[in-house]
């Protein structure tokens, strides 16, 4: 199985992503994509099997991934400060793949109903899905 992580800013959620994956799902391909250099040498840090920077890796990544997992503005257009670009975001949501979103509320974006869990539960929840996913792969 393939797990994409994909990871704007500094790279911190995408850090702690990849190194819980390697973790918790040791047999998982981690596969990490940075929508810049300091995003995807964080996650390199971590232990992504393989990593990469922009656009182009987040579109072919999406097409090659069973699952995505990252902040739930990997899919909005200029989202993250501006770092997802639309064609980021429409890869990531027409990937057959199935993606985990991680609901952070910034940079303009409110998820109503969500509560407002700390950063390690969220990662915690993330993980728990794809655990749930590999089972099925």
């Amino acid at each position: 199985m393939t797990v994409l992580v994909i990871d704007a800013q500094g790279g911190g959620i995408g850090r702690q992503l990849v190194a819980e994956l390697r973790a918790r799902l040791p047999q998982a391909r981690v596969l990490a994509v940075g929508t810049n250099t300091a995003a995807t040498a964080a996650m390199l840090k971590a232990g992504a099997h393989e990593a990469a920077t922009g656009e182009n890796a987040v579109r072919v990544a999406s097409r090659r991934a069973d699952v995505i997992v990252g902040p739930v503005g990997i899919v909005i257009a200029d989202a993250l400060l501006g770092e997802v670009t639309p064609a980021m975001a429409l890869a990531v949501a027409q990937s057959p793949a199935k993606r985990v979103l991680i609901p952070f509320n910034h940079c303009d974006n409110v998820i109503v109903g969500v509560s407002d869990l700390s950063p390690s539960t969220l990662i915690r929840e993330a993980l728990e899905e794809i655990k749930k996913a590999a089972a099925v792969c």
